[in-house]
């Protein structure tokens, strides 16, 4: 059975399906599952922001088939791990847990290149296009560390 692994932002529009896309090319496929959700309904059934979808090209990955969805409590029995982009997201994640178990599934993303530091994965949305490049290689630095973790720990 796949690991399962969820890349959660507040619309799911930006910084996930980015970290989701990163983190997939980084896995096998047949052994990695990576998702991605958002805390808010506001983008529910959208592509990614066209801004992620070129900085995505840009380097190579094709996140274009991706749909935004809402994170739910659900999510905490589908997936292995889940990982959030900001302190934001990570309080409303854990608003929704049921049980310490849950909670453990939960981490800030940034925490595999920063430990312990819970940095936040800066919102790209409202700035310029070099905030999505920013956050790009953030992403890429932190989700190598992870794939590295994630294989040596299931594969």
């Amino acid at each position: 059975m796949p690991v399962k692994i969820l890349m959660v932002c507040l619309g799911n529009i930006c910084r996930s399906p980015l970290a989701e896309g990163i983190l997939a090319s980084k896995l096998p496929q047949d052994k990695f599952i990576v998702d991605s959700a958002g805390t808010g309904n506001y983008h529910i059934g959208r592509q990614p922001d066209q801004r992620s979808i070129l900085v995505a090209q840009k380097n190579g990955l094709d996140i274009t088939h991706q749909k935004a969805r809402q994170f739910s409590s659900k999510d905490f029995d589908e997936f292995d791990y889940i990982y959030v982009m900001d302190s934001s997201n990570y309080d409303n994640v854990i608003e929704l847990a049921k049980s310490e178990a849950h909670k453990a599934k939960v981490d800030m993303i940034l925490n595999h290149l920063f430990p312990g530091e819970n940095v936040d994965v800066p919102d790209p949305y409202y700035g310029l296009q070099n905030g999505f490049d920013m956050v790009y290689e953030m992403l890429d630095e932190t989700c190598t560390i992870l794939a590295q973790k994630l294989q040596e720990k299931h594969t």
